[in-house]
């Protein structure tokens, strides 16, 4: 496992450079996740508007302005935030040894940060001033679909961080009760269907103000989402950020299988859990005692053949509403028997005693049937409103 980069470099290219300690494994490959993911958005996007299911708006933009105190204050902020904690975390002692409780501290170079602040305040002062004008003008400027799948991915970005550390949280309230304040700012725990559904709240609350119709635009994002969330996956399973599965003892059904994709006991995970490993020495030394079902890597594989399913079959399908639902049934199936040999915390005042997934997951495959019945007589083709 790699905790953060610098360990994926040493062990790659037998290089040690310190500055990736800052480099979170499992942030970096989600940031990935949603780079790649907005690439397959902003792609089906611009098919759908081909075939005249989204329009572009006119809006209306000042020309030649002068940098507003909002952009003044904002890159400032920017700046000294970055020169005060990454520059900090170079010329403090010891800061890289625990990057995480250093970032969380209120440590950092107060010098740095003011310099770098006052640097990008400057250069956004002077790259609008290039541009300025006597008296700035008004410009009206047609905004498709596509234009604005940055900010849609940076809306679900936001929501969905936020959804998944409360629905964590509330899957491990006790936890929450002996460590409120570390609970709520540490970097792993997050409950991936608690940011399905604040994303999805978030995301739509945005497209309806510049009235995106929401069926369409769900439709898009069914292939997208079951992309980024395999390639999400990869940050867990790089990591080991605690999402594996049950222990496993059984005997591999094929012998030709390698150990680690039976039974692995991630060793040197991000969040210590598990055994001190003979001879290790540092941070992050420790292994699962019993070998357990490798899950996130499990779910990689499956999410991205059902990815794979998806987009071979989705120009075929014109009925608005179909590949949402499909997505719901693929999203739910998936990971209501994945739980079946995860690690979980059960609802042991509910009958069968489940789990919040396997909650979550079946009202996921209820709505995809009824998505794919009702489609025909909720989005009629020609007359889908937003």
């Amino acid at each position: 496992m790699y905790p953060n980069l610098y360990y994926l470099f040493e062990d790659l290219f037998g290089i040690r450079l310190t500055a990736l300690k800052l480099v979170n494994s499992f942030g970096f490959f989600v940031a990935l996740a949603f780079i790649a993911s907005g690439y397959v958005l902003h792609t089906e996007i611009k098919r759908k508007e081909a075939l005249g299911e989204f329009g572009a708006v006119e809006e209306k933009i000042i020309v030649g302005a002068p940098a507003s105190m909002a952009e003044l204050i904002t890159n400032f902020i920017f700046g000294f935030l970055f020169g005060y904690k990454i520059v900090g975390a170079f010329t403090i002692e010891n800061a890289l040894n625990n990057t995480q409780a250093f970032i969380l501290s209120t440590q950092g170079n107060f010098a740095a940060g003011i310099v770098l602040g006052l640097l990008l305040l400057f250069l956004k002062w002077k790259e609008k001033d290039k541009t300025k004008l006597a008296k700035p003008e008004a410009s009206t400027v047609l905004v498709w679909t596509h234009d604005r799948v940055g900010d849609v991915v940076l809306q679900a970005a936001l929501w969905g961080f936020l959804g998944a550390k409360i629905f964590h949280n509330l899957e491990n309230f006790d936890e929450l009760v002996k460590d409120p304040i570390g609970s709520l700012i540490s970097f792993s725990g997050l409950t991936f269907y608690g940011g399905l559904i604040l994303a999805t709240i978030g995301v739509i609350v945005y497209i309806r103000k510049y009235k995106i119709r929401v069926i369409h635009f769900a439709d898009a994002m069914a292939p997208t989402m079951l992309f980024a969330y395999a390639a999400g996956r990869i940050g867990c399973h790089m990591s080991g950020d605690g999402d594996w599965g049950i222990p496993h003892l059984n005997p591999k059904p094929f012998t030709w299988l390698p150990d680690w994709i039976w039974a692995y006991t991630y060793p040197h995970n991000v969040v210590n859990e598990g055994v001190q490993i003979p001879g290790c020495v540092g941070n992050y030394c420790n292994q699962l005692p019993l070998p357990v079902y490798p899950t996130t890597l499990y779910e990689i594989i499956i999410m991205f053949i059902l990815f794979g399913i998806m987009w071979s079959f989705r120009k075929k399908i014109t009925q608005p509403g179909i590949l949402t639902g499909i997505y719901f049934l693929f999203a739910g199936g998936e990971r209501f028997f994945i739980e079946k040999i995860r690690v979980n915390n059960k609802i042991a005042s509910l009958p069968f005693q489940p789990t919040q997934a396997e909650l979550i997951s079946t009202i996921l495959i209820v709505l995809g049937f009824v998505f794919l019945y009702m489609s025909k007589k909720w989005f009629p083709k020609n007359i889908v409103k937003s």
